[in-house]
């Protein structure tokens, strides 16, 4: 059976439309686990500790974000505001947007593409990370905490096609996870592991888009 066109680009945040600044290591996050504990003068793993299943439910939207930092503060022994202020900005501090990404998705939108997010993310993430103007040009935003589900379940990503009422071979999805492409590949999408831009840019089904 041929393959439909593409339609729509479905894009991941961490690791794809949000790069770290600084990369200290492999895994995307832990950076960010350690600053914040140092800031709170605490050990990792008390930090670990504390935010455990909070992180989990709050990740999978069981939980408000009120209900979040609420557990937090109190498992941290430390004042709500002092917290929320300390979990922003370290995440501000430890990513910066993929500017060169962005401008290529919104050329891909005037080129009449939908573009879509789909992205993991518990509540202070998403407000440190996706609070900014650009979000807001994307037609459709699927983050975890307000979903409730998340990658990579396979009715996460069922919801997005439901929404954007596309059929899975017109969608191209981009993450930089191969345990979230698989599931996505599996019932149909067309998908790239984002590593990079230029990996990313010299794709040709990516370069296909602007055609």
């Amino acid at each position: 059976m041929k393959k439909e066109e593409i339609k729509a680009i479905i894009f991941d945040v961490g690791g794809v439309l949000v790069l770290r600044k600084k990369p200290q290591n492999k895994n995307l996050f832990f950076g960010v686990y350690e600053s914040i504990a140092k800031k709170l003068k605490i050990s990792l793993d008390h930090y670990f500790d504390s935010i455990d299943t909070t992180y989990a439910r709050s990740m999978e939207g069981l939980i408000s974000y009120k209900q979040a930092l609420s557990i937090l503060s109190k498992n941290l022994k430390t004042n709500p505001k002092k917290l929320e202020k300390i979990l922003i900005q370290v995440y501000k501090n430890h990513f910066e947007q993929n500017k060169q990404l962005f401008k290529q998705a919104f050329k891909l939108k005037k080129l009449g593409y939908k573009i879509t997010i789909l992205s993991d993310q518990w509540h202070f993430s998403k407000k440190a990370l996706m609070s900014g103007k650009d979000y807001k040009k994307f037609g459709e935003v699927f983050v975890s905490c307000d979903v409730g589900m998340r990658k990579p379940d396979p009715k996460i990503y069922k919801l997005v096609l439901k929404r954007l009422k596309l059929n899975p071979s017109q969608t191209l999805f981009i993450d930089n996870q191969e345990w979230n492409t698989k599931p996505a590949e599996k019932i149909g999408m067309r998908t790239i592991l984002f590593k990079d831009n230029k990996q990313l840019f010299k794709q040709p089904l990516w370069r296909k888009l602007f055609k």
